[in-house]
Order: structure tokens, then sequence, then C-alpha cells
């Protein structure tokens, strides 16, 4: 059994060597080489493994992987890290101008991707001779309907977008799996035979507004405590401890009083990203607090996407209908477009909106390890394999060809930057502070 240094060191080491391989061998993006080339190392080893049965020849290396709890490590760990990383630079002016449009997309588009992919499975799964309730069938709708902001942040960075396309993109990723973890959680109840304990529907309403309204309340309130703290004081080492401690503490609590991390963890990465800089921090706290949040932000993502990769190893395929796991991927696009498509002819949101963004927008959903995570946390049931892996078809189908493909459709549905360049703006001043640095 390896110690948690030696997994760790193996994670890092791992990160550290396919991220060299990528940046001087092949064209990919830092994150998306990663989880390609995990992907083929974990199929290279499965492959040599049944080449040569009863040997067991990476043992080693499957043994501490198996032993390590991706649900936990990145819904009860990683995620508070990456997703106060992601909210902190966030352009909050932006934000709060498109607030209409991230909302609609954050909530009624995961509500009714749910639905249609729900139903979709429902009918699908039958045809592969893996018949699925109607209730398993929504819970995998609602795990994968979330846009993850992990991955949607990694790869907006390396595509041209005007500001309010991508701040709309940034803000929907950082509230909808919010939305999409409390549905998880109710339409499992529902699916293993206990929606009675949740009062019905009705009480799953309420568990969906007092989670969702309890964690940015909780994120507003501790970030406040945070940003007074900074405020009295010029210290950098103290400030970023400070940012340290909002991090763990918040989201410690928020699991503790069974309220949205997630969400507590955007409001207050938004709130000390945007009210800091301007009247907390020194341009020197600045300078170290940003950069020290964009390293954690980089490393983090490194590991998680290497152990997304990594997860094909420890995932069983063996009675999976991989039919039903490929079929899954269209079902899931066709989802988005609804989703996005449906709100606008509603009620029209505004140019940034428009139906002309439709084809980007739906494109633009990529789904991530949070997914993973949620399906991996189910409970022991029939229908978790044929989730799991339908999840995980998903998850590499829309980090890799729809990760790889978007500055392309940028391009192509005119949605990209008329400069070329990165849309600027969206960082606040602490980032531009880094940059003077430089």
């Amino acid at each position: 059994m390896f110690t948690f240094l030696e997994t760790a060191a193996l994670l890092l080491g791992l990160s550290a060597l396919f991220g060299w391989l990528n940046h001087k061998f092949l064209p990919f993006p830092h994150a998306v080489g990663l989880l390609i080339m995990s992907v083929v190392s974990s199929g290279v080893l499965i492959a040599v493994d049944r080449a040569i049965p009863g040997q067991h020849l990476f043992e080693a290396l499957t043994a501490p992987l198996g032993a390590i709890d991706f649900s936990r490590i990145v819904m009860d760990g990683m995620l508070a890290f990456l997703v106060f990383a992601g909210a902190l630079h966030v352009n909050f002016g932006r934000l709060r101008d498109r607030a209409w449009q991230v909302g609609v997309l954050a909530v009624v588009g995961t509500v009714l991707s749910t639905a249609i992919i729900g139903f979709a499975v429902w009918w699908l799964a039958p045809l592969f001779g893996w018949p699925l309730t109607l209730g398993w069938s929504l819970v995998f709708g609602a795990l994968i309907s979330p846009t993850d902001p992990v991955a949607v942040l990694s790869i907006l960075r390396t595509v041209a977008l005007p500001p309010s396309i991508e701040v709309e993109l940034q803000g929907e990723a950082l509230f909808n799996d919010g939305v999409g973890i409390v549905l998880v959680a109710a339409l499992t109840a529902y699916a293993a035979g206990q929606g009675e304990q949740h009062g019905g529907l009705v009480g799953s309403g309420v568990l969906l507004v007092t989670e969702a309204g309890g964690g940015l309340l909780l994120g507003l309130v501790t970030g406040l405590v945070a940003y007074w703290g900074m405020r009295m004081i010029d210290d950098y080492p103290v400030e970023v401890l400070i940012s340290l401690a909002l991090v763990t503490g918040t989201y410690a609590i928020a699991l503790r009083i069974g309220v949205s991390g997630p969400l507590a963890m955007a409001a207050a990465g938004l709130l000390i990203g945007t009210r800091g800089p301007r009247d907390a921090m020194s341009d020197r706290t600045q300078t170290y607090l940003f950069g020290l949040w964009t390293l954690i932000d980089e490393i983090l993502n490194s590991v998680l996407f290497l152990l997304i990769g990594l997860e094909v190893l420890v995932i069983s395929t063996g009675s999976i209908s991989l039919g039903f796991a490929a079929a899954a991927i269209p079902i899931v696009v066709v989802a988005r477009l609804v989703a996005v498509f449906c709100p606008l002819v509603i009620a029209p949101l505004g140019v940034a909106m428009s139906l002309r963004n439709v084809p980007f927008l739906t494109w633009a959903g990529v789904r991530g390890g949070i997914s993973v995570a949620l399906a991996l946390a189910l409970p022991a049931s029939e229908a978790k394999p044929l989730i799991l892996s339908a999840t995980y078809a998903v998850v590499l189908f829309s980090i890799v060809v729809q990760g790889l493909t978007l500055p392309v459709v940028a391009r192509l549905t005119g949605v990209a930057a008329p400069d070329g360049g990165k849309a600027g703006g969206s960082a606040p001043s602490g980032a531009r502070a880094l940059d003077a640095e430089t």
C-alpha cells in the first residue's frame, strides 16, 4: 500500500513528465495533452496486462490508483481550490451585466438538459440490453448536464472570445455545478427508493433552494470576513494565508452544514477577486496572492486531468455496453443544444446570446471531472456500471474532441474575437499586477 506521500509523488511525477512531453513534442493544450497521454498510457497498460494474463505486471501502479477515492478527492478537496481560483479571475462587472443570461443557462439549462437526457437514455438503454429505470436515467442526466468549471475555464484560455460570451460561459460553469449536484442528490434518493424521505417534489425543490442559497450566502459572509481582514493590514504573507484559510474553512463549513460548497467558493472568489484589488490589497499583495492561486489552479488542473485519464485503469469495463456509452455522446450534445436554444426562443436574452451564437455555446458545454466524481459516488446498483461508462465516454469526448475543436468552431461561427487574440478584460487588477511585474 502506497503512503499519501508516495501517491502524491506518483501523481505529480506523472503530471510533470506528461506535461514536459506534451510541451516538447505534442501540439495539444496542456490539460488536454495530459488527459490524452494518460488515457493512451492506461490503454497500453491494460492491453499488455491482458496479453500476458496472470502476471499482473502493472499492479504496482494500479494498486495505489485503485486506492485513490477519486470522488472524494475531487468533491471534498480539489474542487474547492479550483472553483475559487477560477472565480478569482472572473470579471464581476461583466458577470453582473450578464447575470440574467448566466442564471438561465445555469438553472433552466441544467434542469431542461437533465430531463431531455434522462428520458432519451430511458428509451435507449433497453435497445442495448441494459434496461434502466426512469429514476436512474434522470440521475445520469443530472450528473452529466452541468458544464464543468475546471474544464471550461481551462479550455477557454485557448479561445479568443468577446468578453460578454466569455463571462457567460465562465459564470455558467461556476454556478451550474451546484444546481447539478443538488439534482443528483435528490434524484439518486428517488432512484434508490428513498424519495419519500425527502418530502416529494416540494421537498426536493426546498432542498435545491436551501443548498444553493445557503452556499451562496456562506461564501458571501466568509468572503466579507476575509476581505475586511485583508483591508485592515498590509502584509502579503498574512493576506495570502487568509485566502487559503478562506477556501479551506468555507468549504469545510459547507460540507458540515449541508450547503453547496462549490457555490460558496464561487461567491467568495468573486468577492475577493473584485473588492480585494480595489481597496484591500497593495500591488505587492496582488502579485503574490494572484500568482499563488494561478499556480494552484495550474497544478491541480494538471493532476485532475491526469487522474481522469488514469481512471481507465480502475474502472471495470468487462460487462459494459460500449455501444450505449457511445450513443450517450450525441444525446448529451443534442440536449445541450436544446437547453441553450429554447430559452432564447421563449425569452430572447440579448445580442450576446443571439441565435447566431447557439452552435458555439452548444459546443462549448464541456464536461469534466465533476461528472466522473458524481458517477463514482453513486451507491452500488445494477445501473451504476452503465452510468459510469456513459459518463466517462461523454467526458473524454467533451474534453478531447470539443476542447480541441472549440477554436475552430469559434472561427466558423463568427464568435471569435475580431482581433484574433485572447479576449481581454476578464482578469482582475491582481492579474494585471502580475503582468506588470513580469
